[in-house]
């Protein structure tokens, strides 16, 4: 830590994640010196990239929504200062989602209006219902992206009348406003479909929670090209840019308190001894991992101990990484995800999938499937695909396994990653006829991965849960009851890759006493780049030389072999 360790430092942030790398651009423009802790070889937290065999696999970015002109994760890439870095992919328009549902198939269109029109053509009894219904998703969306902007008195007066769908369903759950909207029950799971971005089933995630996941794809959605790592590298290099730093291997032992004032924050001590101080510390970590391993339990007041032992955490995955030697087009894959379900309640089959026995049966209840080298065709070698697929498991399926080191496993639990690997490959063998006989590589990620190298409690996927007591004026606040010390991240504002950005661009906001607005002033000189996954007609040619590239690449490693 050579550069910045003996400067004196405005802020150190604790985990790399994008909502602790949006907070440092923001800090780092405004003119403050700003040093980023990794613990692990590579920054990004979720959104990180890793190698496996030579190719590319990304954890936690499968699809981005709203980055049209005008559309706020695009005005939040172009006020971070970061759009002109960054290269997107158009998912499938025609189907950015796949439904598969038992027997039955269903194509999620880019277009609210196509959605609606292609859900009354497959449920004509319904199509006044699905209007209303995707109308009050709609309203309740817009809104919910208006609570940040209003300012002044009169419009934070008028805040019952400008948000008045989201108050009067506010404390309903997704289910019950569902019900009383939609009787068909396959159209009601497939509305459902995206419960698996939030993970709450219908009958516990809050209404206005899964309107803002299925509103934030109601344009379409898009992939970066390089994957995750991609919107990483434009965050740390912009950090750089504007004097600051991101150190990896740097792993924090504990968040340290002035000897006269335990509540207030003044340093670091990392997990070799040495000690960085700064005026104060923001961490991307979860509240748990920040307030009890970091801060420590005797730091803290009752109250906050009381709540964050009340405090319940996401779902946890497995993710299963395939490398495969097949023409996975030609099979029926493209650009879009395939949910594949099976065509029952979907709260049994949460309930099903959070078993603790996950080897019981011959298939997994249901799984996220993603096609990385159709999303990104820049990363296809013209041979070998990359396919990730997930489920969500109870976190204690792992228990027996979760005091072994992660660098000396067991023979025992190497077996049974063996067993849910083929476990998931039956599963996948519905969706592609024939991938088990071409798979080159693969390897499994597990809620002890997702601890090891990500740090967050029980492997959770989303932070905290997304339940009616732990989200918008109940979730975690930037600022905590330690003075100098904020939080970012999932658990604070929102959970994906938007809306942990926006949460970094928040908590600068608190810092720095000002408006996220403030901190995301349109620049005219920044513009995202974006390119049809499914089309390379209007491919520039740096793009189609970079594929060319890839493609000669391999080919003369396979003359040389």
């Amino acid at each position: 830590m050579e550069n910045l360790k003996n400067s004196k430092l405005d802020t150190i942030i604790i985990g790399s994640g994008v909502g602790g790398l949006s907070a440092a651009i923001c800090l780092a423009k405004a003119g403050q010196k700003v040093l980023v802790l990794e613990k692990h070889d590579v920054p990004g937290g979720w959104c990180h990239s890793f190698y496996l065999n030579g190719y590319r696999f990304t954890p936690g970015v499968h699809y981005v929504g709203l980055l049209g002109e005008g559309e706020s994760t695009n005005e939040l890439y172009k006020g971070l200062g970061i759009a002109n870095d960054l290269v997107f992919y158009r998912m499938n328009p025609n189907g950015f989602e796949h439904c598969w549902i038992g027997d039955e198939r269903f194509d999620y269109p880019a277009n609210i209006n196509d959605f609606a029109t292609s859900l009354s053509q497959r449920f004509p009894k319904e199509e006044k219902q699905i209007k209303k219904y995707l109308t009050l998703v709609k309203n309740v969306t817009t809104e919910l992206q208006l609570i940040p902007k209003l300012k002044g008195f009169w419009q934070h007066l008028t805040v019952p009348y400008r948000t008045r769908h989201m108050g009067k369903f506010a404390l309903f759950s997704l289910k019950r406003v569902m019900n009383w909207h939609i009787k068909n029950p396959l159209l009601q799971k497939i509305l459902y479909i995206q419960y698996g971005d939030h993970g709450l089933p219908p009958s516990k995630a809050p209404f206005p929670l899964h309107c803002a996941v299925m509103g934030h794809y109601f344009s379409g959605s898009y992939y970066p090209m390089g994957g995750g790592g991609a919107i990483v590298k434009a965050m740390t290099n912009s950090i750089k840019k504007h004097g600051s730093e991101v150190q990896t291997q740097q792993g924090v032992k504990s968040i340290l308190l002035a000897n006269n004032n335990k509540k207030k924050a003044i340093g670091v001590e990392l997990e070799n001894g040495e000690k960085l101080f700064a005026d104060r510390i923001i961490s991307n970590a979860d509240p748990g991992i920040t307030f009890l391993n970091l801060v420590g339990k005797e730091n803290i007041s009752a109250k906050l101990l009381k709540r964050l032992t009340k405090t319940k955490y996401s779902c946890t995955s497995l993710m299963l990484f395939l490398t495969v030697d097949m023409d996975v087009k030609k099979a029926g894959l493209d650009s879009g995800n395939i949910w594949l379900l099976p065509n029952k309640d979907m709260d049994d089959l949460h309930d099903d999938m959070q078993k603790i026995n996950i080897l019981e049966g011959d298939e997994f209840s249901g799984l996220f499937i993603s096609c990385t080298t159709l999303k990104d065709p820049a990363s296809f070698d013209g041979r070998y695909h990359t396919i990730e697929a997930i489920t969500y498991i109870n976190h204690k399926a792992f228990d027996k396994f979760k005091n072994e080191k992660d660098n000396d496993r067991s023979s025992e639990y190497l077996a049974f990653k063996d067993k849910i690997m083929d476990k998931i490959t039956n599963s996948l063998e519905k969706v592609v006829p024939g991938i088990s006989e071409n798979i080159i590589h693969k390897d499994l990620g597990t809620p002890l991965t997702n601890q090891y190298y990500v740090n967050t409690t029980n492997g959770s996927v989303y932070g905290t849960e997304k339940s009616f007591k732990q989200i918008g004026p109940f979730a975690y606040k930037p600022e905590t009851e330690i003075e100098n010390l904020y939080l970012c991240g999932s658990s604070v504002l929102s959970h994906g890759v938007a809306g942990a950005s926006y949460s970094g661009v928040e908590t600068a906001a608190k810092i720095l006493g000002c408006k996220q607005e403030d901190l995301l002033k349109p620049d005219e000189n920044q513009k995202i780049r974006i390119y049809e996954a499914e089309d390379d007609s209007n491919y520039p040619d740096w793009m189609l030389k970079k594929i060319e590239v890839k493609k000669a690449r391999l080919k003369s490693k396979q003359d040389t072999i």
